[in-house]
């Protein structure tokens, strides 16, 4: 069963920084395209960072750029989101999501229609 476990929140200060991991289980993940997003409480949720199965292709929403940081490792079939000079703005659950690219190794998809799995999230809070 294909799962993701999302894990690195917590509470911290304005300009702190975070790391936040994505652990998936059930094969092939070199294979899937990997999103972030969040939703604070009242809002829809929105796009944070994606990457194609590739790694060469990465995109950002404005509102992170410069600050935030998406990776991945196939061996340890885990992605990552490294968070930088957070704002409390950036409050928010943070949740990942895969998608199978099948061939489109570079394709960084970045709505959530087009993703097919996602995990329960993890809670970020910056506050002083």
């Amino acid at each position: 069963q294909f799962q993701l476990v999302e894990s690195g929140g917590g509470l911290v200060q304005p300009g702190g920084s975070l790391r936040l991991t994505c652990a998936i289980s059930g094969g092939g993940f070199g294979f899937y395209a990997i999103g972030w997003f969040r939703q604070a409480p009242g809002q829809e949720r929105q796009g944070v960072a994606y990457m194609s199965s590739s790694g060469a292709s990465t995109k950002y929403e404005d509102s992170v750029k410069g600050r935030f940081t998406i990776s991945r490792d196939n061996d340890k079939e885990s992605a990552y989101l490294q968070m930088n000079s957070l704002k409390p703005e950036d409050t928010a659950v943070y949740y990942c999501a895969t998608r199978h690219a099948g061939s489109m190794w570079d394709w960084a998809p970045s709505s959530p229609k087009d993703f097919d799995h996602w995990g329960r999230g993890t809670q970020v809070t910056v506050s002083s």
